[in-house]
């Protein structure tokens, strides 16, 4: 198990010595120490990245960068099963999550890959004496500072384009969960990804990240996690006038009208708010029942859930701050029709058994802020306008849902809803094709897709008097 630095093509510890210590969260064991990288470690991460910018990297044509890409997801792919292990052992997830989880990387490196050379410019028409075009270029040295729920399937979502795009990267994992990047790093090379071009520095966010954000060299920076960071973060950026791609989580509201598909619905729910014991920035975590249905469906939900058995949360601090979140609403009047503590039978961990809390007051926490843990509020609502209001009365805007077998109905609220992706009789409808992104206090920047392509290039103009 790789616990160094990876900086310059090869692992090397931390100049300062300080290490973390990675908990398994199931078993609230030490599964190991990490070296913690320090200003001076980012500085060297970052020159590395800058020479390699300009090195054999750039001189690679877009199809060659493609097909190193290609290299490194079949790279991916030959050791898939002992990194979902690896994974599931660091954020505690189940193994089939965790699988899933290594065939998006796969899937995401692939496309990526594919697109290397389908970076195209355009010519522009300005009359017959002038030849005018743009060139895409490669953004430069850029900064992918990770969250810890999805390690390896968020790294992805932001180095595959860069280096598809030509870029060179500086990888921060988050400080819970930096085991699976460490040992991605050692599938570089065996790609032909030539050293410097991709360096893996774990470390703190005050630490590691500040300086990361701060370097002159970095180009852009792609940030996933809480919003009091990601403005942090933004507030570095803008500094150095570096962009940013931000996506800082969500409140994500589900609508279910009385004429939904309950069948279709109760198979989308258990994924769509409880996949990763709820630790999905685009999970569903307020569920808007019309009011006709909502005594019925909230029986069904609790039959449905109740007996779940889940993944653990991350942290201790974690499960600490959800339970202060459910404890409040409870004080306030909230009624929690199940779970809203450990399971039974949980004596080690960081579980918390699958809830669904009703009747939350609106100035209480569990009302306004991202939970991240495995806990739905229910919500009843009258008509279509009030479940609007309801829907768009939050802060955040990552995802929005409308179980309906109305279309019309469906596509008035998609386009009403303050939303970066609306999904509808369905959940987790994107893929790696589908641009996602938030809102609002959600963020800004799309990823995936061809325009998560388009955070890692510059346009420049080319004029030509003939």
């Amino acid at each position: 198990m790789r616990t160094e630095l990876f900086v310059d093509g090869a692992f090397r510890p931390a100049a300062s010595g300080t290490r973390l210590l990675v908990l398994d969260p199931a078993s609230e064991e030490p599964l190991a120490e990490v070296d913690a990288a320090g200003p001076a470690d980012v500085h060297e991460a970052v020159e590395a990245a800058a020479r390699a910018l300009r090195g054999p990297w750039a001189r690679l044509a877009p199809a060659e960068r493609g097909a190193r890409l290609f290299a490194l997801a079949a790279a991916i792919e030959r050791v898939a099963e002992d990194l979902a292990r690896l994974e599931a052992r660091n954020t505690g997830k189940p193994l089939a999550e965790a699988r899933d989880d290594l065939a998006g990387v796969i899937k995401t490196f692939r496309y990526d890959a594919g697109a290397a050379d389908k970076l195209e410019g355009a010519t522009i028409p300005l009359g017959p004496e002038v030849l005018d075009l743009t060139l895409l270029e490669p953004l430069g040295v850029t900064a992918h500072i990770l969250p810890w729920n999805f390690p390896l399937g968020m790294l992805a979502r932001s180095l595959a384009p860069a280096l598809a795009a030509g870029c060179t990267a500086v990888v921060k994992p988050a400080e819970e969960t930096p085991l699976t990047a460490l040992a991605f790093a050692e599938l570089l090379a065996e790609a032909g990804i030539p050293p410097g071009v991709v360096n893996i520095v774990p470390g703190t966010g005050e630490v590691a990240g500040e300086a990361l954000c701060r370097h002159p060299l970095v180009a852009g920076i792609t940030f996933t996690g809480s919003v009091a960071t990601g403005r942090r973060v933004m507030a570095l950026a803008a500094e150095r006038a570096v962009p940013v791609v931000l996506e800082l989580g969500g409140k994500n509201p589900l609508l279910v009208f009385a004429d939904a598909d309950l069948d279709r619905l109760l198979a989308e729910i258990v994924p769509a708010a409880f996949e990763n014991a709820g630790q999905v920035c685009s999970a569903a975590s307020r569920l808007l029942i019309q009011a006709p249905l909502f005594e019925e469906l909230a029986t069904r939900l609790v039959e449905r859930v109740g007996g779940l058995e889940l993944g653990p949360l991350i942290s201790a601090a974690q499960r600490a701050r959800v339970l202060d979140m459910v404890a409040e609403a409870r004080a306030g009047g909230a009624r929690i029709l199940c779970g809203g503590g450990p399971p039974a039978g949980r004596a080690h961990g960081f579980f918390l058994a699958p809830t669904l809390v009703r009747d939350v007051p609106s100035g209480c926490r569990l009302a306004r802020e991202e939970v991240f843990a495995p806990v739905l509020l229910l919500e009843p609502f009258t008509d279509e306008a009030d479940a609007l209001a309801r829907a768009n009365a939050s802060g955040f805007g990552l995802v929005a849902g409308v179980f309906t077998r109305d279309l019309s109905r469906a596509l008035r609220l998609a386009r009403a809803l303050e939303a970066g992706s609306v999904w509808i009789n369905g959940w987790y409808l994107g893929g790696q094709q589908a641009p996602t992104g938030g809102v609002k206090d959600s963020g800004f920047g799309r990823e995936r897709g061809l325009p998560g392509l388009l955070n890692y290039v510059r346009i420049k103009n080319l004029a030509i008097r003939l």
